[in-house]
């Protein structure tokens, strides 16, 4: 797939300008989801990364200029633009930016509407907020990793919860309201994304169960955590598994309806807690009868709330997915596409992951840089990479 300029960008963020300064994890993410929904992203790179292979998923879409910045005069160069961009993603440790001379006081008085975000584990402030950790440690501060798991440990969900869904998406979503912000007043300002913070929102809904006396801190005890015979997973007669979610009653009926369960004990006590353990060795039993082929005859696309468990490679191979085409490919690389979709100006991947420098000059020049001031930064070994 060819490279997108930005004039042919599409999307409901067509137009927005964001210099992203170049990390890992929910960070690039965030850049993802910006250049998606069609903002130009240009990414400050560093001297001797590594990277542009297509199967860098996260980095696809936008433009990349490598800077040294340890030199004056590539600092200056950021700052000059930063006069140009709507918005600043970072995801260093507090203090990284300030120290370079891009911090937010000085970016914002170069910049009167500019959007500073910031994506960090712990957050700008707090005794925690200059200690490294991952995704696995700011879900457990949260509370969020106790209430995940069987009921002999937490298990760790992959890294969803802290650094992407607590952390990018947060970042992106105060992102784009400080741009509507700005838009209407002039005025910018920082975006403090902590995932620590993001994966503490993502529990709001549990915290108002327990505050209802609806939740219980032992896992795998409650309605939405597996403690529930009709709100988990099943393996099957060839060793793959299925979900089920019928947890209203309708649903549920349906689901008992279909797989050919007509036991009484299902109905009085099926909402009963202490109910639970023995029905679901019971509704195990009759799951493993078929294969998971078998109940996907049975049981797709119906309201009994079921989907299989599927592998990453299945996921694509779905009639569902092909049919929505939620997975594209770019460069070779199969990869989920852009969401959400918008009806009149839906998003789309822009290009695939840039090699690094790929963009020096022009997207330098399409920023506002003249071909005589880039060939100083050349040669006072600011700008780095290919010209």
């Amino acid at each position: 797939m060819a490279e997108t300029l930005p004039g042919q960008r599409q999307g409901p963020l067509r137009g927005l300008r964001v210099l992203e300064f170049a990390g890992i994890g929910p960070a690039p993410f965030c850049g993802m989801l910006l250049s998606d929904l069609g903002a130009d992203v240009l990414r400050i790179d560093r001297p001797g990364t590594v990277g542009g292979e297509p199967s860098d998923v996260t980095a696809r879409g936008r433009r990349s200029v490598v800077m040294n910045l340890k030199s004056p005069e590539a600092v200056d160069a950021a700052l000059n633009l930063l006069e140009s961009a709507d918005v600043l993603i970072e995801g260093f440790r507090p203090g990284v930016m300030e120290r370079l001379g891009l911090g937010p006081s000085v970016a914002l008085k170069r910049n009167r509407a500019l959007v500073y975000g910031r994506m960090t584990g712990w957050g700008q402030d707090g005794p925690w907020a200059h200690a490294a950790g991952h995704d696995l440690n700011y879900i457990a501060l949260s509370g969020a990793l106790s209430a995940i798991g069987t009921r002999d440990k937490p298990v760790a969900p992959l890294n969803l919860i802290g650094d992407y869904g607590g952390g990018a998406l947060y970042l992106a979503f105060g992102v784009v309201s400080a741009v509507l912000y700005a838009r209407e007043t002039g005025v910018g300002q920082i975006v403090d994304a902590a995932m620590s913070d993001g994966a503490a929102s993502l529990m709001s809904l549990f915290f108002g169960f327990k505050a209802a006396g609806n939740w219980r801190e032992e896992r795998a005890s409650n309605l939405l955590d597996g403690g529930a015979y009709f709100y988990d997973t099943y393996q099957c007669a060839d060793g793959k598994w299925i979900s089920l979610a019928a947890i209203e009653p309708q649903f549920r009926a349906e689901l008992l309806r279909r797989i050919g369960i007509d036991d009484p004990a299902f109905e009085p006590q099926s909402d009963d807690p202490q109910a639970w353990a023995s029905l679901r060795v019971k509704l195990a039993d009759v799951i493993m009868l078929k294969s998971q082929a078998e109940w996907c005859e049975v049981l797709g696309g119906t309201d009994a709330c079921y989907a299989p468990v599927l592998t990453l490679e299945e996921a694509v191979a779905h009639p569902h997915n092909r049919a929505r085409q939620t997975f594209v490919e770019i460069a070779g690389v199969v990869q989920p596409a852009p969401a959400p979709r918008f009806s009149a100006s839906p998003g789309a991947v822009q290009g695939p992951p840039p090699a690094i420098g790929r963009h020096n000059e022009e997207a330098l020049v399409d920023w506002g840089f003249s071909h005589e001031a880039i060939e100083r930064l050349r040669g006072a070994g600011a700008l780095w990479g290919p010209s």
